[in-house]
């Protein structure tokens, strides 16, 4: 992404007359690094699935053309009729795209390669950068059996293109998987350089809900540093909770499986359950607050 990108969207379309009055609105989150391996779409699905593990009623929007989310919860590509593409080209309302997941209180709106072109085919609209904004706006109005959901988890592609900035300008906030690697803070700092524009030109109320460590290794050096300096850099913005790097993680996704219903006893997903329960309380504060 250009510097430019963001100013030019700023004057494109007023996202408040653009989107309808919520009624329960659910809160936002999206799941964003511009670096790719950093365990986004693994930490999207394993939070989500915890989230729903304790009660919550959780939505998953898929954003990454690869449609990597979408496969970890199991969900076929023949089955995707309708597809978040769809929905960001308005040819269908979000509801339609949504699929249950083996999960209970877990759904997903799935993603396919069509995703990949929508930069090039809505760059000229002027509400390119509130699609999904305006997508979700209607969630949660009362309509006799639809699901009404308390979490929405935006899985974002590894990069700061149109798809992640439609993310960011519906988000309330952004959770940020970060690894233990030596560059993280180099990365780091570039997104929280496009969080500040999102901020000034596209959705004021856009915060940074949380950084969470993945991949760690308690036998590498380096993964502790990393550590300790993400913590001074960032502070309490960064949970408590950090997951390791756990070869149970990376072989739920070939089944299908969150690691969480792979192998609950594992440590990846005693991990996501507390970054789950960490969540719920960082929210309880931001509300508070």
């Amino acid at each position: 992404m250009t510097d430019t990108i963001l100013p030019d969207l700023a004057g494109a379309a007023d996202p408040i007359a653009i989107a309808p009055a919520k009624t329960t609105a659910p809160r936002i989150l999206a799941v964003a690094n511009q670096k790719g391996g950093v365990g986004k779409t693994t930490t999207a699905i394993n939070l989500g699935t915890a989230l729903a593990a304790i009660g919550e009623r959780v939505l998953i929007i898929d954003l990454d053309p690869q449609g990597n989310a979408s496969t970890g919860l199991g969900i076929d590509r023949k089955s995707r009729h309708h597809s978040t593409y769809d929905v960001l080209v308005n040819q269908v309302k979000l509801r339609e795209a949504i699929l249950t997941t083996a999960i209970p209180r877990l759904h997903i709106a799935p993603s396919t390669l069509d995703l990949s072109g929508l930069e090039l085919e809505i760059s000229t609209a002027r509400d390119r950068a509130f699609r999904l904004r305006n997508a979700l706006a209607r969630l949660n109005e009362a309509r006799a059996g639809d699901e009404e959901y308390s979490y929405v988890l935006v899985d974002c592609p590894p990069s700061l293109n149109l798809l992640t900035v439609n993310a960011m300008a519906a988000a309330n906030a952004i959770l940020v998987p970060l690894q233990c690697e030596f560059f993280a803070l180099e990365g780091l700092s570039q997104l929280i350089k496009t969080v500040d524009q999102v901020r000034a030109t596209l959705n004021p109320d856009l915060t940074i809900h949380g950084i969470v460590l993945t991949m760690y290794d308690s036998r590498n050096r380096l993964s502790s540093q990393v550590v300790a300096d993400v913590r001074e850099f960032m502070g309490r913005k960064v949970y408590d909770t950090i997951i390791p790097r756990n070869v149970r993680i990376s072989e739920a996704p070939s089944y299908g499986k969150p690691v969480l219903i792979y192998d609950l006893k594992c440590v990846g997903s005693e991990a996501y359950l507390r970054l789950a329960t960490e969540v719920i309380q960082r929210e309880k504060e931001m509300r508070a607050n």
